[in-house]
């Protein structure tokens, strides 16, 4: 392993965006925008070299999605977008790739209906691909470090080994991370129950703390409202006793640094640090969408934010990817590894049985998160995995300005 010092000043080569960000790949996105252009958005990419897809499969508008598909869509991963939509939805694929050729990447849209329906409309995304894939390819390449890097973190299929070893392996790389000028977002609120006065704590200053008090209690009455505590059968039966024993667990994914404030899905921390993301629906609108249905919806609202990896920690196992942001996937148990290595990166495990330090761990997750920002697949982008959700949800989100930058 490359020793602490030269791996904390690591560097590799990135793509240059218009609005000053760095990615670690250069994509075409494909977007459609209500799910009868599924099929066809899906069939545009396949085939087609770091060519993904993503889409809303409602018919009427939400700005909640809206958000997210703009956020994707200019997301420092992505070099061009083409936008999809079949004719009768209110979410107009037209919009979406105005607003991309504003931040300076190529962009096209058209509605299936205007082209002839299934065949040559494929046959017309796919040439639009094509040529897209070519002009990227002079995308300006850049030096890039942990400094320019945002890591969001994401927990599903928790088991008693999450909180021993899964999450902390990734807080303390986090710890690391922010030491090195980079940012950590970490985010399910609805798994901090009972940590109220811990969460606080970390806060900068009183703003902070105040702020996170709030987004704490919106969490805590959504739980309520809707009878949701974020345990399922599968927690229990890998060793969880309880919402408070998940909950540690899932806090200790944040690391120790201070907390820098909360931020909302689609919007951009506003320096580097430890941020907290709120996804939770807001108060009065408790029963229009849910925080977390599924461990996809967390992992796109974490990608919206402009993290350019994903870290994702599973005790049980997982056989899931994500578009537009490598996922890694991190499990505490040495039995869930050798099981499913094919799908899993990483094994904390070594940690439990003394095979390995805590920082040990962290340090060797650090230069796999620093393989794959160079270029190296994770396991679930090696096996084509590109799964995403965007629900319905209401919930307040940030300005154009505040918010996707332009």
């Amino acid at each position: 392993m490359t020793n602490n010092k030269n791996l904390l000043k690591a560097t590799w080569q990135g793509y240059l965006r218009p609005d000053g960000r760095k990615g670690i790949r250069n994509l075409v996105l494909v977007v459609y925008t209500v799910e009868c252009a599924s099929f066809v958005a899906h069939a545009i990419a396949h085939g087609e070299e770091d060519t993904h897809v993503i889409g809303f499969p409602g018919c009427y508008d939400n700005a909640y999605a809206i958000r997210i598909m703009l956020a994707l869509a200019r997301h420092p991963n992505v070099g061009a977008v083409l936008a999809v939509g079949l004719g009768c939805e209110y979410t107009q694929p037209k919009r979406i790739a105005e607003v991309v050729r504003e931040s300076g990447r190529p962009a096209e849209s058209y509605f299936i209906q205007d082209h002839g329906g299934t065949t040559s409309s494929i046959d017309k995304g796919k040439e639009i691909v094509r040529r897209f894939r070519q002009e990227i390819a002079s995308v300006p390449r850049v030096e890039m470090g942990l400094a320019d890097l945002t890591i969001g973190s994401e927990c599903g299929g928790s088991d008693a080994t999450s909180g021993l070893a899964g999450n902390p392996v990734v807080g303390r790389l986090y710890d690391y991370l922010v030491d090195a000028g980079g940012t950590a977002i970490f985010e399910e609120v609805v798994e901090l129950i009972s940590l109220k006065d811990v969460l606080q704590s970390r806060g900068k200053d009183e703003a902070v703390r105040q702020q996170l008090g709030a987004t704490y209690d919106k969490a805590m009455q959504y739980c309520k409202d809707v009878r949701q505590w974020s345990t399922a059968p599968g927690n229990y039966a890998g060793g969880l006793s309880t919402i408070e024993e998940k909950s540690l667990g899932a806090y200790a994914k944040s690391g120790t640094r201070p907390i820098q404030g909360v931020i909302r899905v689609s919007e951009q921390p506003k320096s580097n640090g430890v941020w907290l993301l709120d996804s939770v629906p807001d108060e009065h609108f408790m029963q229009f969408g849910y925080t977390n249905p599924n461990d996809s919806e967390g992992i796109i609202d974490l990608i919206s934010t402009g993290a350019q990896i994903i870290l994702f920690v599973t005790g049980r196992g997982s056989v899931i990817g994500s578009p537009v942001a490598p996922l890694i996937k991190v499990t505490g148990n040495s039995r869930t590894y050798k099981k499913m290595e094919n799908d899993m990166d990483f094994d904390a495990g070594r940690i439990l049985s003394g095979e390995q330090t805590l920082d040990e761990s962290a340090l060797e997750l650090l230069q796999l998160v620093v393989e794959v920002a160079s270029g190296r697949p994770s396991k679930p982008e090696a096996l084509g995995h590109r799964e995403f959700f965007i629900p319905y949800k209401y919930q307040h989100t940030p300005s154009l300005e505040s918010g996707c930058r332009a």
